[in-house]
């Protein structure tokens, strides 16, 4: 099954800056529309929620600060995430727009490499937040249930669980594909019940592959990086 695209929405009144996003926006992998006013803008909001805008600060009538104060009040687009486009020595409106709830920012000119993987960091860090962990998966032949703490491997239990490794598990599963960080994934399942050090992700994580017998492989380890569960 394809994965769907991202869709972000850009609000640029400059032609060339709109046309350029677009472009490397489009051919990254991103669906892509577009707005010239803010106006206009929230009404493509609206219409088609987007995962993510990127928000010209400097709009003609409605200004860039006002859209994004706008969203944020709003609590059916309060979770978009924005990235603010301005000008460089914008430094107060960067402020302003830091508190009013933007996620991040940009300054022109700016290089659309840098650009494209802030755009990437602000999403994996949203996906992240939205993080489900009483969330029922059904992953590859797993089907993992927090509510009744059970893994089944082709309608069989997977015994002697700990509560640190179902987490692990359920986190991991729930990002197919993804490479975690051990900072992301301490994030993610870190609590007053569960007590786990940055170093002791390594060793939890053999000790769960362990516990998965022949379905260890499902759990790769990136050197250097954190780990991953494989999709396929």
């Amino acid at each position: 099954m394809a994965v769907a695209k991202k869709h972000i929405l850009v609000v640029e009144d400059e032609e060339d800056v709109l046309e350029l996003l677009r472009f490397n926006l489009t051919r990254e992998g991103f669906s892509v529309a577009t707005a010239t006013r803010g106006e206009e803008g929230l009404k493509a909001v609206a219409q088609k929620r987007p995962d993510l805008i990127l928000l010209d600060l400097m709009l003609p009538e409605l200004s860039g600060l006002e859209v994004c104060r706008q969203l944020k009040k709003d609590p059916k687009t309060a979770g978009i995430p924005v990235i603010m486009v301005t000008a460089k020595d914008a430094e107060a409106d960067i402020v302003v727009g830091l508190e009013v709830g933007a996620d991040d920012y940009v300054t022109k000119p700016f290089s659309v490499k840098v650009l494209i993987s802030r755009i990437r960091v602000v999403l994996r860090r949203q996906q992240l937040q939205s993080y489900d962990p009483k969330a029922e998966l059904h992953i590859r032949d797993l089907e993992i249930s927090p509510g009744r703490f059970l893994v089944l491997a082709r309608g069989k239990p997977i015994e002697g669980l700990t509560l640190t490794d179902f987490r692990l598990l359920h986190f991991l599963a729930s990002r197919p594909g993804w490479v975690l960080n051990r900072q992301q994934i301490l994030d993610a399942v870190r609590g007053e019940d569960v007590a786990v050090t940055e170093r002791a992700v390594d060793v939890q994580m053999v000790s769960l592959r362990k516990k998965l017998g022949p379905r260890a492989d499902y759990i790769e380890a990136v050197r250097g990086v954190g780990y991953r569960f494989k999709d396929a």
